[in-house]
């Protein structure tokens, strides 16, 4: 059985969190051990992890869906709309400040490594 299932779509809106959050919870009652996880999450509403951090709501409601204790590593990348064109960019609740957006494309590169260890350290 696959140990990571990746949900993708072709645009923003189009439901792919209603779906996961579907996905989580058939898992759940089939006696699965699941957890959601977003490496990146454009959202203003938030909710606070158990170690005290701030991530999307939508993995909030993934890992309760999944029977999952929320953690910031469910959603490593957290990006705040600002403006038309900037964000406040939090990675596991680090503020790297209000970006325009390429200046957080160039810092993208860099949160690579980030987004890799918070998938591997993922434990269910």
């Amino acid at each position: 059985m696959a140990k990571t299932v990746m949900i993708q779509g072709t645009a923003s809106d189009v439901g792919k969190s209603f779906v996961v959050t579907g996905l989580l919870r058939a898992l759940k009652k089939r006696g699965i051990t699941c957890a959601p996880f977003k490496s990146q999450n454009m959202s203003n509403n938030s909710r606070i992890s158990s170690e005290g951090h701030e991530l999307g709501t939508a993995q909030a409601v993934q890992a309760e869906a999944a029977g999952a204790k929320l953690t910031s590593l469910m959603n490593p990348i957290l990006l705040k709309p600002a403006s038309d064109n900037g964000s406040q960019v939090l990675v596991r609740d680090v503020s790297f400040g209000h970006l325009k957006a390429d200046e957080y494309q160039k810092l993208k590169v860099k949160l690579k490594a980030e987004i890799v260890a918070a998938l591997s350290n993922m434990t269910m």
